[in-house]
C-alpha cells in the first residue's frame, strides 16, 4: 500500500490516473498532454505499473496503459475502515 500512496503522491502521476480514466492511452499520447521528457512520462508510468494502479498491455509495438481501479477500491475500503 505504501506504493500506492507514493505513487499517488506526485501531481503528475495523479493528472496520469486522470487521462487514463477517460479512455487507454499509449505512452507517447500520454507524453503529448505534458511539457516533460518521454523518458520522464515512462519513469511515472513504470511508478505507477509498481503500485498497481495501471496496467500495460502490449498491443504490435505500442503499450496500452489503463487505469486499475481495483486497487483505489482497497483504498477506498481501507480508509473508509479507518472511520469505523
Amino acid at each position: 500500500m505504501e506504493s500506492v500512496f507514493k505513487a499517488l503522491n506526485d501531481p503528475t502521476r495523479r493528472q496520469i490516473l486522470n487521462l487514463l480514466k477517460e479512455k487507454d492511452l499509449t505512452a507517447g499520447e500520454i507524453a503529448e498532454s505534458f511539457n516533460i521528457s518521454k523518458p520522464s512520462i515512462s519513469h511515472h508510468l513504470e511508478l505507477l505499473k509498481n503500485a498497481d494502479l495501471v496496467t500495460a498491455q502490449k498491443k504490435g509495438q505500442f503499450i496500452i496503459y489503463s487505469i486499475n481501479t481495483t486497487v483505489l477500491d482497497d483504498i477506498l475500503g481501507f480508509i473508509i475502515n479507518l472511520k469505523k
